[in-house]
This record gives C-alpha cells, sequence and structure tokens, in this order.
C-alpha cells in the first residue's frame, strides 16, 4: 500500500471519529478531541527484493507519542528482524523470501510508564520481476527506506456544541511524525519529501512556504517547498554528523497573505550511514605489565571514537587484536575485551629478561565488528614489560683478596663484584652488601658503587697489625627491595673476603697526653719536674727514642733526649703572658730510629700555683687635680699580679720624704682595696707633682712597694675640667716653650717664600739674558755641545719638514737669497725661546704666524722691537736658508702689504718688501 494512501486512511479515521462524536448526546461535554499514541497505521505492507543482505534496512514503522515520551520498539517472536530506537527494521541474517515469497514481522511499542504495549504488523512481500516496484523499493546498501511522497493535511476542526445548541468546528493541533531522509543521498535534486496541503485550497488559491534552520535561515536552501503545490524537497545531501535534524514550521497564506492555517511543526531527522571509519584517540598506545603477572592482569584500554550514530549498528564498536610481536612463550599472550578495549594477560610466562615490550596491531570495527559491512581501522598498542625483583645478585667468584697497611681508614681494601638479571639502575637491581661474620669491632664497611654496583669494602676503623695480622670476613649481597614472592636467595649471593694487614712503622705514643703537673712558681733553674716517656707501638721491633722539646715559648723547660726527664732551665713565674688561666703549655717530640723513621708529640700541661712574689702598684699611675679642687679628694686603688691572698687588702700611707708630701696631702683609707687622698691646702700652684705613696699587700711574706702617683694640678673651667692650653702646660711646656716653637715656624715660612721668589726672578734675567746676547759673542753657530763623543748636526734626527722645501718654491724666487747648505749663517740668530713647531709643514707662512702669535703673547719678551730669529737648522738641511726673506730684488710680483698688518716685529720686513721704490 503506498504511503499516500496510509495518510488518506489517517484523515478518513479522524472524519469517521468526528462523525461518531456527533452523534453522541449532547449532554456530554465536547472539547477538542484527544492525541491517541498509536501506530501509524495497524498494518504495513511492504514490496521488496526477494534476497536481503544481512543487516540491510527494511523499512521505518511510526508511532504518534502525543508528547508523552518515547517508547520502547521491540520486535515479536522473530529471528529474521530486529528494530531499533527510532523504529527501523533491520535484518538479522541473509534472508531469502524466493519460495514463500513473502515475510511477516511484529512490532511492539511498550511505554516504560505505564508499561502500556500498542502493536503493528509488517508484511514483506517479494515484487514484480523479484525487485520492489515503485517509491517504496528499498535500495541495496542504503541504511534508510524511500517512501512514496506522503501527504500532510494541515491541523483538521473538531466539532464543538456552542451555547445555543448548533455545532461549530474548532481547530485542533496534531503532531506530526517525524520525516527521516537518509544522508549521502546520491539520488537527483531536488529530491522530494513530502506534500504540504491543506484543505482550504479547494475553493481558493493558496500558498505555502517554510521557515527555519534548513530553509530561510543557515544553513539556507537545503530545503525549499513549493508554492502552489506545497511540495517540500531537499536540494543536496545531508550529512548527519554535521547537523542530525531540522526543525522546521509550515504556513499557508492566501493570495494577499493573509494567514488561513495556523504553522505546523515538522521535524526532518537525517539517517545515520555508515560513512564513517572508526577512529583510534591514539595511533600508539603504551602500557606496561609486571614481569611474572597472572593471567588476567589488567594491562591498559585502548579507545577508538566513531562520529556515526552510536545508537545504531554504524557506531557500535568491537575490538580485537590481529597480531602479536614477539610471539614469545605464546603467540597469545594477551586479549582484548571487543566492547570496552581492556586488554589483559591470558597466559603465564613474561619475563622482562627475555621479551622486554610486546607490539599488539589492534583493530577497531563498527557494525558490531560485522567484517562484512563494518568499517575498521587499526592502531599500534606497546605493551612494555616491566622489571620486579626475581634475580637475586650473584658474586662473580666465591673468594675475594685485599690487604691494607695499618692504622689507614677510609682506603678501598677490596671490589666486589656481583651480576644481577634485573633491569640496570633500578631498585630490584642494585646491591646492597653486608657483612655477616668476621668483623665483630665494626672495623669495615661496604658502601656500593651506584654505577659499577659493586660493592667497596672500606677500613671505617684504624687496625692495628700488632694485635690483628688479617681477616676473613663473610659478605652477602641483597636488593634494595625485597625478592619477588617465592625467590630465595642462592648460594652465590655469599662470598668470602680474606683481608691481610701490612706492618708500618708507627709513632711512639706518649702516655698520658696530656700529661698535667702542679708546682708553685718561682722555682729555681735546674729543679727536676717531672719525667715525661713515649712508647713505641711497634713492640716486635727493637727501636729506640729519643726526646726533644718541640714548643716552649718561655724556654723555661728542657728534656733529657734519652730518659725524658724534665728540668728548669729559668725561674718559673706565673705572672708571665705565656701563662694562660695559671697553665703553662709545652710540646715534646719522641722520635724512633726506624725505616723511615716515626715521631710523635705529647704535651705536658704545667699548673703554676702563685707565691707572693710581687708588690703592688698604686693605681691608677696619674690622675688630675684642678688648682682649687671641689672636692679634693681623689680615689686610688693598687694593682698586684699575685693572686689572693697574696694581693689585697692592701694598706696605703704616705712616705715620709720628701717632706713636703704629708704637709700638702693626706691619705686615708677607704677600705681593703681603696684610699683616699686630700689636699691638706687650700690650693696648688698648676704643675706636675709626684705623690710617693707606700702600700703593703697581705701575702704570708707581705711585700711594699712605694710607688709615685701623678698628680696634675691645672687650671679648670666651670664644669671642672682642664683647659686645654693649661694640659700642654701639664704636659711640661712653659709659655717660652710654646712662643719659640711659634717663631720658628713663621722664620722657615718666610725662607720658603723668599727661596720661591729668588728662584722666579733668576728664571727672568736668565731670559733677559739671552736676549740682550751680543751676536758676535754667540757661538751657537759654530759649536754644538753633545752629550756625548762624537757626532754632528748630521747625526741629529731633525724633523726637517716644518720648513718649506725649496723646490716647492718658483724658481724665480728660489735663485736669489739661497745659500749653499754647508755655508754658515750670515747673521749670529738670537736665541728665543722655543715656538711651537708649525700645523703644516708646507707652509713657512703658517709657521711665521704661529710664530709672531706666540711672541706678542710672551710676557718675557724684550720691550722692544726686534727681529726673531730661527735656530740655524745646521749642515745638510734639505730646506732652504731664511735669509731669502731679506733680498726684495726678486719676487717681485708678490704683495708684501700685508706684512704691515703683523705689528712692529715685522716692520722691518715691511720695509724691504712692501716699501716700493723706497
Amino acid at each position: 500500500m503506498h504511503l499516500l494512501g496510509i495518510w488518506m486512511l489517517i484523515a478518513a479515521l479522524q472524519l469517521v471519529a468526528l462523525g461518531g462524536e456527533a452523534e453522541r448526546p449532547l449532554s456530554r461535554e465536547l472539547g477538542s478531541l484527544p492525541c491517541t499514541r498509536c501506530f501509524t497505521q495497524q498494518e504495513y505492507v511492504i514490496e521488496v527484493d526477494q534476497e536481503l543482505a544481512k543487516g540491510q534496512p527494511v523499512f521505518n514503522v511510526s508511532f504518534v507519542d502525543c508528547g508523552r515520551g518515547k517508547v520502547w520498539f521491540q520486535i515479536g517472536d522473530s529471528s529474521d528482524f530486529r528494530v531499533s530506537e527510532d523504529g527501523a527494521i533491520y535484518t538479522l541474517h541473509r534472508l531469502s523470501l524466493v519460495g514463500s515469497g513473502k515475510a511477516v514481522a511484529v512490532v511492539y511499542a511498550r511505554d516504560p510508564q505505564s508499561k502500556q504495549v500498542w502493536k503493528t504488523r509488517v508484511h514483506l512481500r517479494v515484487g514484480p520481476h523479484g525487485n520492489s516496484a515503485g517509491p517504496e523499493q528499498v535500495k541495496p546498501g542504503d541504511a534508510t527506506l524511500t517512501q512514496r511522497v506522503p501527504e500532510i493535511l494541515f491541523p483538521w476542526r473538531s466539532v464543538v456544541v456552542r451555547g445555543d445548541g448548533t455545532l461549530r468546528r474548532v481547530k485542533r493541533d496534531w503532531v506530526i511524525p517525524p520525516i527521516n531522509v537518509p544522508e549521502n543521498s546520491r539520488g537527483q535534486f531536488p529530491e522530494d519529501l513530502v506534500r504540504i496541503r491543506s484543505d482550504r485550497d479547494n475553493n481558493r488559491m493558496l500558498r505555502y512556504s517554510v521557515t527555519g534552520p534548513g530553509a530561510d535561515q543557515p544553513p539556507t536552501s537545503i530545503f525549499i517547498i513549493n508554492p502552489i503545490s506545497g511540495q517540500l524537497s531537499v536540494t543536496k545531501p545531508l550529512d548527519r554528523e554535521h547537523i542530525s535534524n531540522f526543525h522546521l514550521r509550515a504556513h499557508a497564506v492566501d493570495l494577499n497573505g493573509n494567514q488561513v492555517e495556523n504553522p505546523i511543526d515538522i521535524v526532518i531527522n537525517v539517517i545515520d550511514q555508515n560513512d564513517n571509519r572508526p577512529e583510534f584517540t591514539h595511533t600508539i598506545f603504551n602500557g606496561s605489565v609486571p614481569e611474572g603477572s597472572k593471567p588476567g592482569s589488567f594491562v591498559m584500554t585502548v579507545t577508538s571514537v566513531d562520529k556515526d550514530d552510536p545508537k545504531t549498528f554504524n557506531g557500535m564498536l568491537r575490538y580485537k587484536i590481529l597480531s602479536q610481536n614477539p610471539q614469545s612463550p605464546s603467540s597469545n599472550m594477551f586479549t582484548i575485551n571487543n566492547k570496552t578495549g581492556d586488554i589483559i594477560t591470558v597466559a603465564a610466562g613474561l619475563d622482562r629478561e627475555k621479551v622486554t615490550q610486546y607490539t599488539l596491531i589492534i583493530q577497531a570495527t563498527d557494525m558490531e565488528g560485522n567484517p562484512t559491512y563494518g568499517l575498521s581501522n587499526t592502531a599500534t598498542t606497546v605493551v612494555r614489560i616491566t622489571d620486579v625483583n626475581d634475580n637475586p645478585p650473584e658474586f662473580t667468584t666465591d673468594t675475594f683478596f685485599g690487604e691494607v697497611h695499618e692504622n689507614r681508614v677510609n682506603v678501598i681494601v677490596a671490589n666486589l663484584t656481583v651480576t644481577d638479571k634485573d633491569q640496570p639502575h633500578t631498585s630490584a637491581w642494585s646491591a646492597v652488601y653486608r657483612i655477616i661474620a668476621g668483623d665483630p669491632t665494626g672495623r669495615f664497611s661496604i658502601p656500593t658503587d651506584h654505577t659499577t654496583n659493586e660493592g667497596l669494602l672500606t677500613v671505617v676503623k684504624p687496625i692495628d697489625f700488632e694485635l690483628t695480622r688479617s681477616f676473613m670476613l663473610t659478605v652477602e649481597a641483597e636488593n634494595e627491595v625485597p625478592l619477588a614472592r617465592g625467590i630465595h636467595l642462592p648460594r652465590q649471593s655469599t662470598a668470602t673476603v680474606s683481608v691481610r694487614i701490612l706492618d708500618v712503622n708507627e709513632s711512639p705514643e706518649f702516655s698520658p697526653n696530656p700529661k698535667s703537673i702542679k708546682l708553685e712558681e718561682g722555682l729555681p733553674a735546674g729543679s727536676l719536674l717531672t719525667t715525661f716517656t713515649a712508647q713505641d707501638p711497634d713492640r716486635f721491633l727493637r727501636q729506640n727514642v729519643r726526646y726533644s722539646k718541640m714548643y716552649d715559648p718561655a724556654n723555661w723547660l728542657e728534656i733529657d733526649p734519652v730518659n725524658g726527664r724534665i728540668s728548669t732551665i729559668a725561674i718559673l713565674d706565673r705572672e708571665s703572658p705565656y701563662v694562660k688561666n695559671n697553665l703553662y703549655n709545652v710540646t715534646f717530640m719522641a722520635s724512633d730510629n726506624g725505616i723511615p723513621p716515626a715521631s710523635g708529640t705529647g704535651t705536658l700541661q704545667m699548673y703554676l700555683l702563685d707565691i707572693n712574689d710581687n708588690a703592688p702598684h698604686v693605681s691608677p699611675p696619674e690622675v688630675e687635680m684642678c688648682e682649687k679642687p671641689d672636692p679634693n679628694a681623689i680615689n686610688i686603688t693598687a694593682s698586684d699580679p699575685d693572686l689572693t691572698p697574696n694581693a689585697g687588702p692592701f694598706a696605703f700611707e704616705l712616705a715620709n720624704r720628701p717632706l713636703d708630701v704629708r704637709r700638702n696631702w693626706t691619705l686615708s683609707r677607704v677600705n681593703g682595696e681603696y684610699a683616699q687622698l686630700r689636699l691638706r691646702i687650700g690650693s696648688l700652684a698648676s704643675g706636675i707633682y709626684e705623690v710617693p705613696i707606700k702600700i703593703t699587700d697581705s701575702g704570708n711574706l707581705p711585700m711594699s712597694n712605694t710607688s709615685y702617683l701623678r698628680v696634675k694640678v691645672c687650671q679648670c673651667d666651670h664644669h671642672g675640667d682642664c683647659v686645654d692650653m693649661e694640659r700642654i702646660i701639664a704636659a711640661g711646656l712653659g709659655t717660652g716653650a710654646i712662643i719659640a716653637i711659634l717663631i720658628c715656624i713663621i722664620i722657615l715660612l718666610v725662607l720658603v717664600l723668599l727661596f720661591v721668589m729668588w728662584m722666579k726672578r733668576r728664571d727672568k734675567e736668565r731670559q733677559a739674558k739671552q736676549l740682550l746676547i751680543d751676536p758676535e759673542d754667540d757661538v751657537r753657530d759654530n759649536i754644538l755641545k753633545y752629550d756625548e763623543e762624537g757626532g754632528g748636526e748630521e747625526d741629529q734626527d731633525y724633523d726637517l719638514s716644518q720648513l718649506q722645501q725649496p723646490d716647492a718654491l718658483e724658481p724665480e724666487c728660489v735663485k736669489v737669497g739661497i745659500r749653499r747648505m754647508d755655508e754658515r749663517p750670515l747673521h749670529h740668530d738670537h736665541q728665543y725661546p722655543l715656538r711651537s713647531a708649525a700645523p703644516h709643514p708646507g707652509d713657512i707662512g703658517d709657521f711665521i704666524h704661529e710664530g709672531l702669535k706666540a711672541a706678542d703673547n710672551d710676557p718675557t719678551a724684550p720691550p722692544y722691537d726686534s727681529l726673531l730669529v730661527f735656530d740655524y737648522e745646521g749642515s745638510g738641511s734639505d730646506a732652504g736658508s731664511l735669509s731669502s726673506l731679506h733680498s726684495s730684488s726678486s719676487c717681485g710680483d708678490q704683495d708684501y702689504d700685508y706684512l704691515g698688518d703683523w705689528g712692529p716685529r715685522f716692520r722691518k720686513l715691511a720695509d724691504l718688501y712692501g716699501g716700493g721704490d723706497d
């Protein structure tokens, strides 16, 4: 049956329902007819080919859900078909209708909430000549069914009762089933989909249009409608992966643009085709599994995605392992969950030491893995076998040997080598060495070289050859982490180390060291103090020990080189600066006669007891006092290097002489440490006074001493402080001495000033003398004075380029006034201070101009006009003589009037060259 008949049947059923409704008692309350949830048809008849392939779509059933939620589709008792969530019917296997010529499929729709069930039948029959007829033909390889274009009517009107008892038709909305359009259609475009029509176009002309995305909104012009016939068409192939559905609205208006029907919603679903291969999320997947893992251990998960609809077979993926490399110890060490992509182990025997990694080729296929219709893709999976500690370390030999000198520490005795098959530089490979026997005192340790994994047997405590000459150690090697379950240490993990101790000549040792003694200071030279001897550890060798003194800062002691007896060579003094806290340290050395000789040192600590051998002194040794002191008392004390009881308390008294001491001063005792010195008279003249004070200590044999207190009496300011000048006077300088010092300083400054003035005057006279010297007396033209023998002007390195070269002048200017190079000057030149050289050697005019400027600005020049005479350049000069300047008989074509502008010094030249006929 054609779909056009289906849609007309729906309309007829609605009309029958309308008529039945009208015949019911009018007392019943009428309103809009309710929407009924049902299949659009109770039975479908479809013409198909005789042969149907597996998974081939056959037909789509439509269900009106009235907006109350989706229903679940289910095929009845049939093993030939299945139905998808959107009502598409597919074959489960290859189906042949040859002979029977037909097949029936019962489709149920069930509401998951109310449990209500609806049913429809789909009849398949073979078309004429074995082909499906008309537009209902199912194209082989297509994913959907192309149907004859159905017709959609705008919502029809139901009957209601007015208040006066008459009937009235009102509009009622109803849900239009979605239109399914396959993607990637290869048909001719535009391709008709459905015809939209209003029942009012029988008596008037209407215009139809559609709006929405795909029509007049982006993407535009995908769907078009014939405004006269209402034919809705698609203009290009659709892509579900780009847009899966379109929501359009159909409109019907009259020729004036007035709306004659309410817009209806049209949903166009794009039916998926299997046009996308599965794509793995990674080209190479990396995973790992510990070696020795049991079967069923999880390794990793591979993931693939398919852009096709995951709710259809097109997007349902299945995984499988295509290959495994290497195929050791089995070709099927792993398996994969075909739905989730989880890879697990299925066989035992994973051993990293044999196979470090496996490479798996994984295939993902859609259509639930159907190799015929499904599309596939592959990816590579690398499974790395991680190491576990299943191989214990084993020594390369049963016995190791080593030797070390006695008394040496932090010395490597032997290198212990092991082998471990586990992955290098991991905790399962790194060895830890332990001494389990032969070293009860802990004189050895075995750290690990983390690069080579060797054990370094090291001495950590000194070993005495005289006590132990060899060791036999038992060593065990383990890994940093425990061995895997079921693995035990073999015999090769234990070894023996034989260590031989070598004898060396050891230093003699003092005992005790340091040695402490107590004695009183003041012992005389030659007193025997003690005996300080050393023992030679090499007791098996008969060696002699000799003693000597190394450090004795005060040079108080000596030691007998044979027996070590120590005696004094000077008086011991506790108050010596070398004694700290009553202790005096002396270092001695003991040497044997071994080969090579060895020596050791010992320290003697002497604790010196104090005796009363020092008299007290007044402190401070000098004080200051004003001429009229107020108060006139000075507190003094005593200092005694001795210790209590040989020091304070002290007894203070003034000496009897000189007699004026007791007349001017009085001394009173404050306590055992302090006394107070007072002035008996009202004032004293400024000066320095020495007051003798006798102080006696409290020793068993008291000692007395008369020391002088230096009292500086000075003039004081209102604060009671001495004035500075008075301090100088108090220091011993009188007023006359100060005045004499000042006069000496002034005389010295005057002499320096006179000497400077004389030197300047002498320089001026010397310069004036050079200008006034008689040319006849100037012999500098004939005699050149040198500091060394030989040589002449021709030997001097002169810069002759300062003068203009003769050959650079015009010929007519050169032949007059030029003398030979070896001639003496015709006139004696005067000696002037040297001028600056011309900046440009080729221009003599600039050179003369610079000399003129220097002469005008020279403060030492004489106050009269004179010629500037330049020094004689000597014989052999490349430059011409300046005597040409005196001639006016040549170079007449030159203008010398500018010489008059050069000042009075060049007046003579101006007269010679610029004077005209005169």
